[in-house]
């Protein structure tokens, strides 16, 4: 799958109770592992014992688990609890009807001395066949490799050119909160009866446009 070095090939099935049962989850999120995942198969570890790039400096290995769906569409916070406590980067597969959609997210190390990880946005292809999902891994290092996977999948929401993957995941963050406000502000302004605040609050849209198209 995904056209990845054999030797990088696990494909071992995890019962789904095991991240459950393990993990520190609360009851509505054990209802989703229970009602919109079938199976979760650990498809490929990729790490410089399993290929020849060198080891990364923030990236040790990255883990490829297939999720197999019981519906076209997963919570995003079964992810996130997964990446949370596993402390190793994560490819996901989710697979739904023989289709296919990767995901994965910016996730970094929450500090000196632990082992928890800060996850950031996600992001995910469209759902596609399985033929025509193929990730390059492209890359000297187990770092570059993990970076350009983030990189393909993100598409042109993180095509800043010579910014490291950090920054272009922070400007992405901070577009998608300009998009929210804006979206707010315009709600505001349609239901706003005062004409006096309407043009208020239009001279704070335009201004919030312009920070928009400067990113």
């Amino acid at each position: 799958m995904l056209g990845l070095p054999k030797n990088t090939e696990f494909n071992r099935r995890i019962p789904k109770q095991k991240f459950y049962e393990n993990l520190t989850i609360s009851p509505a999120l054990k209802r989703i592992f229970v009602e919109q995942i079938r199976v979760i198969w650990w498809r490929n570890k990729i790490a410089p014992a399993t290929t020849n790039l060198a080891a990364g400096e923030m990236v040790t290995e990255i883990e490829v688990f297939e999720i197999c769906l019981s519906a076209p569409q997963l919570d995003e916070a079964v992810l996130r609890q997964i990446d949370k406590e596993i402390p190793y980067h994560i490819l996901f597969l989710l697979e739904y009807e023989g289709k296919y959609q990767a995901w994965t997210a910016y996730k970094e190390a929450a500090g000196s001395g632990t082992s928890a990880f800060k996850v950031g946005s996600y992001y995910h292809t469209d759902w596609i066949e399985e033929a025509a999902l193929s990730l390059k891994l492209d890359g000297l290092n187990i770092d570059q490799v993990y970076e350009n996977f983030v990189r393909q999948i993100a598409g042109d929401a993180l095509s800043g050119v010579g910014e490291t993957l950090k920054e272009s995941v922070e400007r992405d963050e901070r577009k998608q909160e300009l998009q929210k406000q804006i979206a707010a502000l315009e709600k505001k302004i349609h239901r706003e009866k005062q004409f006096n605040r309407q043009v208020e609050m239009n001279g704070q849209l335009k201004m919030l446009k312009r920070k928009l198209e400067e990113m």
